[in-house]
């Protein structure tokens, strides 16, 4: 592993910036929440963010200067929110809830080493990942429309902007749009800024204890959502961005960093989707083999969070809602685009992708298990009906 100093461009740094302005901002207060359900107190909740801050930001940076490939980890989102509702059905105290955590930890761990994991993944046509990464990331562009509604003027200008910028300097259009739609929000006074002070955070450890109802109800449906919700649509990710990374490990290295970084609050690591689109894209730069510093630069911005969590809080939150729904809709236009582009192209799998898509984009949850994995389901199910054919006896 030499690090090329070289390969770091101004669309990269920006793109790593972007993927951690839209991942942490837009689920913080879940993270917030699962830990306040569960009696996280100001110094526990702190910790949280030092836990996984480090461990999101190791585990993209260090790998992707291994591999040259843009490997991004993330917190399980659905995971925080499943830690959030069944803790304050059930009761559950932080050490519990950290005992739940290694259990779930050593599961995915396990699928890793055993590449069970990737052996699933590898039966699903690619139409159907590409179909399952589009509706997964379409929902961010309806969202930078809708946005519309509530800040006309601010995503207006960053959507001509980004126009413009397409047509007269594509590789930096997504950082001009940073640039404008932040100089427009502070001159309206919608930048708050006033809370942030700087200090570094310090790590608290909690002695895990293993129950029984722990286990059922946190580290159970927290092992399932983030295989079927984050690791799925992740692995999705990659394969539509053309990308041979040795996904196995990569779950393996996820699963042994959360048993390491539980204890402080790091509930679970995945793969990502979301912000992995934004890095893994054109808009991060033009040569793919130089993406790989968009997510170096969104590892060490998430290390400096976990250094300093409550200021690097404080900024990330500062911006506006409407701006970060517009940067991230816009910055993942094209991989939405080439992500429908290949799963419709193929008219034996188009009816099936479409429906993948179709349930992907619903937002449909069963039984705790979102709308990713349905999608798959509902894909393979179509696949099935439409080309299995009945095998005749010699």
């Amino acid at each position: 592993m030499n690090l090329r100093p070289s390969d770091m461009s101004l669309s990269a740094f920006v793109a790593g910036f972007v993927a951690v302005l839209v991942g942490f901002t837009s689920s913080v207060a879940i993270v917030f929440s699962a830990a306040q359900a569960l009696g996280a107190g100001p110094a526990e909740i702190s910790s949280w963010m030092w836990a996984l801050g480090l461990g999101m930001g190791l585990c993209s940076a260090l790998p992707s200067l291994w591999l040259r490939q843009p490997v991004m980890i993330a917190w399980s989102t659905p995971g925080a929110a499943v830690l959030a509702t069944a803790a304050a059905s059930g009761g559950f105290h932080l050490p519990e809830a950290v005992g739940a955590f290694l259990a779930s930890a050593a599961l995915i761990t396990l699928f890793g080493m055993t590449g069970w994991f990737e052996r699933l993944m590898g039966r699903i046509p690619m139409p159907i990942a590409s179909a399952l990464l589009a509706g997964v990331l379409a929902r961010f562009g309806l969202d930078a429309f809708v946005a519309l509604k509530s800040a006309f003027a601010l995503v207006l200008l960053m959507l001509a902007t980004y126009l413009v910028g397409r047509r007269l300097w594509p590789r930096y259009a997504v950082p001009g749009v940073l640039a404008v739609g932040t100089a427009f929000a502070a001159l309206q006074g919608q930048l708050h800024l006033g809370a942030v002070s700087f200090a570094l955070t310090a790590p608290v450890f909690t002695m895990p204890v293993f129950t029984l109802p722990a286990l059922v109800s946190l580290a159970l449906p927290l092992f399932i959502v983030t295989m079927a919700s984050q690791n799925l649509p992740g692995v999705a990710a990659i394969r539509a961005a053309g990308y041979d990374m040795p996904i196995s490990r990569l779950i393996t290295l996820s699963g042994l960093a959360t048993l390491l970084l539980a204890p402080f609050g790091a509930f679970a690591l995945n793969l990502s989707a979301i912000t992995a689109a934004i890095c893994m894209g054109r808009e991060a730069h033009e040569d793919k083999g130089r993406r790989y510093m968009a997510a170096v630069a969104c590892g060490l911005i998430y290390c400096v969070i976990g250094l300093f969590g409550a200021a690097v809080t404080g900024v990330l939150t500062a911006f506006p809602r409407e701006l970060v729904v517009a940067i991230a809709g816009l910055a993942l236009l094209g991989t939405i685009g080439n992500g429908l582009a290949s799963a419709l192209k193929d008219d034996a799998h188009r009816e099936a992708a479409l429906i993948t898509f179709l349930v992907t984009l619903s937002g449909l949850s069963l039984w705790g298990i979102g709308s990713a994995f349905w999608g798959v389901v509902a894909g393979a199910l179509a696949l099935f009906v439409q080309q299995w054919r009945p095998r005749i006896a010699a």
